[in-house]
């Protein structure tokens, strides 16, 4: 049976990220994935620029278009533009993009055992035992990241219901040369467009990605209010489409993201960005969190367990807490919202952008700052 310091399950970029991170320090790893390489992964494929700084390598290769600029709507009324020097979101295939940080791990001495599913975990023995579709492999460390419905959480005795999961449709369309010209220059997000939930359109290199989504839990017919979409959007015809339905976690765990030697990263742990809903970039910071807190603690479990949640605790979890919390006005039509909107909407866009591009962080203490911007409003 062959031994590994570290077992990544999932070749997505948090999984793949931290695989790259730990073989700099020549720490063994093995990826296992369930699928060959390259695969399709649902997603919307638009990567802020706040997690595109932080990879540690050129991504040049797989980007496939860049935007500028962000345009939000908020029904027929309210429109605001944010335009920045940089790339606020560059357009990329999830298949290409996973496959490039792997080859990347790989090329550091990362093992990557393709087409292996995980079927169990041995917590018996000083070691972790592995078991896949097709072979047993132990490691001393095992790191979920294999995305939202994580398998391996259950393995490892993680329960369910503690994360809030919200459903999206996303849709990779060809339409008309004419419509590609006219909606291939904007991305946008359409607020409202489902109730408590959005819209968007990202432009790719030939095709574009529309999706929707909703925060909330009670049952919405999504195929309803993308028909709906479509006609705001001016497309009347389409020349093919292609629908995938996924789930995104949009609070993080609360029963924790270690135990038995398991850490929880990316969309396994519930990492996703509250009120936009993108998950890239957490997923790839989380990861070079764990792989620091192995690194740091040499392979020490509690030391490790501990680094970890000290380094979540600087800025990702006040970040993805204060975004629960801000995300419950912005996806709700109140009369708060509407006040705030009005007056500081252009630079809540702003602000919004800034902090997708890096340069701001997530505000933390966003009670405090809406009631004083309230107060200043009505009085």
């Amino acid at each position: 049976m062959k031994h590994f310091d570290v077992a990544i399950i999932g070749s997505g970029p948090s999984g793949a990220s931290t695989a790259f991170y730990l073989a700099q320090k020549g720490i063994s790893t093995v990826i296992i994935e369930k699928d060959t390489l390259p695969r399709y992964k649902t997603c919307g494929g638009g990567f802020v620029f706040r997690g595109r700084r932080n990879m540690p390598f050129d991504i040049s290769e797989v980007i496939e278009r860049e935007f500028f600029e962000v345009d939000t709507y908020f029904g027929n009324k309210l429109h605001f533009n944010s335009k920045r020097e940089k790339p606020v979101i560059s357009m990329i295939m999830r298949d290409q993009f996973d496959h490039l940080i792997t080859k990347k791990a790989q090329e550091l001495g990362v093992t990557l055992l393709e087409n292996h599913k995980l079927t169990g975990l041995d917590f018996g023995s000083e070691q972790l035992v592995l078991k896949t579709s097709q072979a047993e492999i132990s490691a001393k460390f095992v790191i979920a990241a294999d995305g939202v419905l994580s398998p391996t959480a259950k393995l490892a005795g993680w329960k369910e219901d503690t994360r809030k999961l919200i459903p999206a449709l996303e849709y990779e369309v060809e339409v008309p040369t004419k419509d590609f010209e006219r909606l291939s220059k904007e991305v946008r997000f359409d607020i409202d467009a489902a109730p408590s939930g959005y819209a968007w359109s990202f432009p790719k290199k030939n095709h574009l990605s529309l999706g929707i989504l909703t925060t909330k839990r009670s049952k919405i017919n999504l195929k309803e209010y993308y028909a709906k979409y479509l006609k705001k959007m001016g497309i009347t015809e389409i020349i093919s489409q292609t629908q995938h339905g996924f789930q995104i976690p949009v609070a993080p765990r609360t029963d924790g993201f270690f135990k038995n030697n398991v850490f929880l990263i990316g969309d396994a742990a519930g990492f996703a960005e509250p009120i936009t809903a993108e998950g890239i970039s957490n997923a790839i910071l989380s990861g070079k969190y764990v792989a620091e807190a192995l690194i740091e603690s040499k392979l020490d479990a509690d030391k490790a367990h501990q680094l970890y949640i000290d380094k979540l605790n600087i800025k990702l979890l006040p970040e993805l807490h204060s975004g629960v919390y801000l995300s419950k006005y912005f996806y709700t039509k109140n009369p708060l919202r509407k006040i705030l909107l009005k007056k500081y909407g252009q630079r809540f866009g702003d602000l919004m952008v800034d902090i997708l591009l890096g340069d701001k962080p997530f505000p933390t203490n966003v009670k405090e700052r809406m009631k004083e911007k309230l107060k200043q409003t009505i009085f």
